[in-house]
């Protein structure tokens, strides 16, 4: 199942500002399959533990902050080439610079609160999903 699934997450502001849905919406008009959802609520470590390649960065405080702030939803998602194919469709990580009708560029308000996560590699997306999710929520 390489390259057939990406993780995503959508981010607590986005949750926040009732976005959830209209993203769920367009992850699915964009021909992606959910194949596990769930709406909850990271811890700080948590997020620590989600965010820990990014621990030596001068955002990581902040980032895993704001992502143990509030709900999130998380997903593991299909289609062919499917990280690629997600990290185009979600648009740049700045929503500044996201391409118009982009889920970052319709529904993130900054480089931080920019609306969703989505995986950087195929091995990611599998560590990713498998940090959510049981054998027994998706059958990868």
């Amino acid at each position: 199942m390489a390259g057939s699934i990406t993780f995503t997450m959508i981010k607590p502001k986005a949750v926040a500002n009732g976005n959830m849905g209209k993203i769920i919406d367009k992850i699915i008009d964009g021909g992606f399959q959910i194949k596990a959802l769930k709406y909850t609520k990271l811890s700080k470590e948590e997020a620590k533990r989600f965010y820990a390649v990014h621990k030596e960065r001068p955002f990581y405080e902040g980032l895993t902050d704001f992502m143990s702030s509030g709900y999130i939803i998380a997903a593991v998602l299909e289609k062919d080439n499917a990280v690629e194919a997600y990290r185009n469709y979600i648009g740049a990580t700045n929503p500044e610079d996201a391409e118009e009708g982009t889920i970052r560029k319709l529904y993130g308000t900054n480089i931080e609160a920019n609306a969703v996560h989505g995986s950087d590699s195929d091995d990611n997306a599998v560590i990713e999903s498998n940090f959510f999710f049981t054998a027994r929520e998706w059958d990868y």
